[in-house]
């Protein structure tokens, strides 16, 4: 997974349907093709929460169920708290837009 764009800064209130990131998935890898199975989606909330912190930044290449950012339920919540658990998200297919890492130039 990469990591595509970042929506919210940390320390943002965020409410359920904000938009969190955009990533991409490039399955390649799987069997050989004649184009690349890049596929782009967005990560959604399904909760209220603030942002604590981004832990990926656009372009980064992200392992299978790694953490991309940390959330709290108070805004003053202490930052030693340990994780409870992982935010409830939805995700959705989208398209290619110009806001994403990738076709940019480096």
């Amino acid at each position: 997974m990469r990591v595509e764009t970042l929506y919210p800064l940390p320390g943002a209130r965020l409410l359920v349907g904000a938009k969190l990131a955009d990533i991409s998935m490039d399955l390649s890898g799987a069997f050989a093709q004649n184009c690349p199975p890049i596929s782009f989606h967005r990560i959604v909330l399904r909760e209220p929460c603030f942002l604590r912190a981004w832990l990926a930044q656009p372009g980064q290449v992200c392992a299978q169920g790694a953490s991309i950012a940390i959330f709290s339920d108070a805004e003053d919540e202490p930052a030693d708290t340990a994780i409870a658990r992982p935010v409830r998200i939805m995700t959705a297919g989208i398209t290619y837009h110009p806001g994403m890492w990738t076709g940019q130039a480096v």
